[in-house]
């Protein structure tokens, strides 16, 4: 019974701390962590009181007094604190939370199974950064200035990605065509990355298709090729015959261990390129950190088999209004999801391996192409994202073309459309000015845009090309984003990647036909695009017809109110009404912002004032010889009680704001 007494005043005293800390600490507070840092304040402080105070004395519980006295009171106080400090050393060293735009899924956990993950996660994180520390990583980056520096950094990064393997390995494959960002000498470092891809077993291919088939094998597929014609990071696909249709298709599997891989090692990359980017001043320029969140973006999308259905459909209906000869497979949606793609055999073959004898016009096949992705971008928006050879199938039978692979697309809006029509046609014809107005309408931050410099730069780089036969694509598109970044400007992430497949697209077009020059026709396909918008409501009367009276019915409401209004402006100038005025409050996201970082600064005012006063209070109880000093030293402690516990509230709200920040 003795025992008794002073494990439940214990309890008691934890419960206490646990719900005060909680309403201390604010909302959205981790359960699992609170809980945690209670527990560990709880047992280091009772043991640090019964060191000190109880251990060897005869101590009593039954009263009052012997349980609230001033050594009771400094225990629980320091239990409070010491339960919020732990709370903040967890936030500020817990990976930064993902969820749908980051990567991590959320979901509950058992508490065994948390301490599990977290362990893994610190020991992979600790790997990573042993090999780039090892691979000098810090020694390099700092000094990444000239051309011996960054061969140095690069094949340290190289070397890096390399040794920790997976999503390593694929996030420097896509540095490796960021040509706009790194210098020739990182593109030729991380070309050199290439991940050794094994082919799923037999059983694996079995159970993948036994548990996202909606029947057994032999009653979806009449045929199925066990041996992959193609494997990937991703996954990887075989030849089929459907019972049902008869029809050839092609199925790809998705590789089982890929998410888990995602789920672990994305948190650390992102982790990684953050550390990378604390280190050097050039990283962070780079936008490191967000290379890495872009690549983890596009990776989500890629994994599920559900978004890539959606944009073949997508796709495939804007070619389906198309007179062009190109085809996208179809998706057999009620044998597919977000594992398994069940789609039509493309016809033919890569475009890479034309035949030379067959009588194919290849000027015609690239021009059909290029129109192609020209039609996708230009007028709908939406467009295919890898237009390497491997993913353009050709039938000289049929003279028609397959695109295959949409784990990646792109899509524009209409100004972003607009501004890539005068793109081209800046480029074809020289004129600097063109081009400036198609950029402006390609970048983030035009406003303060000196036109006069940027036309004159971007005249440089025309004068470069001029009187040349061929223009090389790759050379004028990266040096416009060299020019946009020593202008402090930056493009669209979708205009980023419509520029990228353009290079990669006319590649790809040379392959098909050396002499094909894209921009020339690009100015054609625009300029026969125009002519045939000029000639659309003369071809098409009725439905030129329909959408006249759709405007109009929207417009003659507001026009009827154009002279009340004009009545009602001209008599607020006589009366002298009429005032600019802008109000920051007027958006509730400003006001929002302003009123917490008003009551936040107030908190800090506060504490820090509590502080300078406790600070005081125990200088002058130094000097004070009667008994008010003992009061004296009371309400400092107390008020430097206060004032780390607002300054550590402060803190933990403040690493949730810089984690929330995307």
């Amino acid at each position: 019974m003795t025992i008794l007494k002073p494990i439940l005043l214990i309890l008691l005293v934890a419960m206490f701390t646990f719900f005060i800390s909680g309403r201390l600490i604010g909302a959205n507070v981790n359960l699992f962590k609170r809980v945690l840092s209670v527990v560990i304040s709880v047992s280091f402080t009772t043991f640090i009181y019964w060191y000190t105070y109880l251990k060897g004395e005869q101590y009593s519980f039954d009263t009052v007094d012997s349980v609230v006295n001033v050594a009771t009171l400094l225990w629980i106080g320091s239990m409070l604190l010491i339960s919020m400090l732990i709370y903040l050393l967890f936030e500020l060293f817990d990976p930064i939370a993902f969820d749908e735009k980051s990567g991590r899924q959320h979901g509950k956990k058992s508490l065994v199974k948390k301490l599990i993950g977290y362990w893994r996660h610190q020991k992979r994180l600790r790997t990573v950064v042993k090999i780039a520390v090892t691979n000098g990583i810090t020694r390099t980056v700092k000094y990444a200035r000239n051309r011996d520096s960054d061969r140095e950094l690069a094949i340290a990064l190289r070397e890096t990605l390399e040794q920790c393997g997976g999503i390593f390995i694929k996030f420097g494959q896509v540095l490796s065509t960021r040509k706009e960002l790194f210098s020739p000498i990182f593109i030729e470092e991380l070309e050199k990355l290439q991940q050794n891809v094994t082919t799923l077993s037999e059983n694996q291919v079995h159970e993948i298709l036994k548990q996202n088939l909606p029947g057994e094998l032999d009653e979806v597929f009449s045929y199925f090729n066990r041996t992959p014609i193609a494997a990937a990071s991703i996954g990887q696909v075989h030849k089929a015959v459907l019972r049902k249709t008869n029809d050839q298709v092609v199925v790809k599997l998705l590789r089982p261990d890929v998410k888990d891989i995602m789920r672990e090692d994305l948190s650390i990359l992102i982790e990684f390129a953050n550390w990378i980017a604390s280190k050097s001043q050039w990283a962070e320029n780079l936008g490191f950190r967000d290379l890495a969140e872009g690549f983890a973006s596009s990776l989500r999308e890629e994994i599920d088999f559900n978004i890539e259905a959606r944009n073949m459909t997508q796709i495939s209906n804007v070619m389906g209004k198309s007179d062009l000869r190109v085809n996208i497979p179809k998706v057999y949606e009620e044998y597919s999801n977000e594992n398994i793609l069940v789609m039509d055999l493309a016809q033919g073959e890569s475009v890479a391996n034309l035949p030379q004898n067959m009588g194919i016009n290849r000027h015609e096949v690239a021009e059909t192409l290029l129109f192609s992705y020209l039609e996708q971008a230009l007028v709908s928006g939406i467009f295919h994202a890898d237009p390497h050879p491997g993913n353009i199938y050709y039938d000289p039978s049929t003279k028609e073309m397959t695109l295959l692979d949409f784990g990646a697309v792109c899509r524009l809006s209409a100004s972003q459309q607009e501004g890539l029509k005068l793109f081209f046609i800046g480029i074809q014809k020289s004129d600097s000015s063109i081009l400036y107005d198609g950029i402006t309408l390609l970048v983030k931050k035009r406003n303060d845009i000196d036109r006069l410099e940027l036309e004159q730069a971007i005249s440089q780089i025309l004068l470069k090309i001029s009187y040349v036969e061929r223009i090389r694509s790759d050379e004028i598109v990266y040096s416009i984003f060299s020019v946009i970044r020593d202008f402090g400007l930056q493009f669209y992430s979708s205009v980023s990647l419509a520029l990228r497949v353009i290079v990669t697209l006319d590649g790809t077009l040379r392959i098909i036909d050396r002499n094909f020059n894209i921009f020339e026709q690009a100015k054609n396909y625009s300029s026969s695009f125009l002519k045939l918008s000029l000639k659309k409501p003369f071809k098409e009367p009725h439905a030129t017809k329909e959408r006249l009276e759709e405007e109009l019915a929207l417009l003659l409401p507001n026009i009827r109110k154009i002279p009340r209004r004009v009545d009602q402006l001209f008599k607020r100038v006589e009366d002298g009404k009429v005032i600019l005025h802008h109000d920051i409050f007027s958006d509730k996201n400003n006001t929002k912002f302003i009123t917490q970082l008003f009551s936040r600064f107030v908190l800090l005012f506060v504490g820090i004032t509590f502080g300078i006063i406790s600070v005081a209070l125990l200088a002058i109880s130094q000097v004070v010889h009667t008994a008010y000093a003992i009061y004296l030293n009371i309400a400092a402690y107390f008020g430097l009680f206060l004032c780390a516990i607002l300054l550590v509230r402060l803190s933990i709200q403040a690493i949730r704001d810089m984690k929330r920040i995307e």
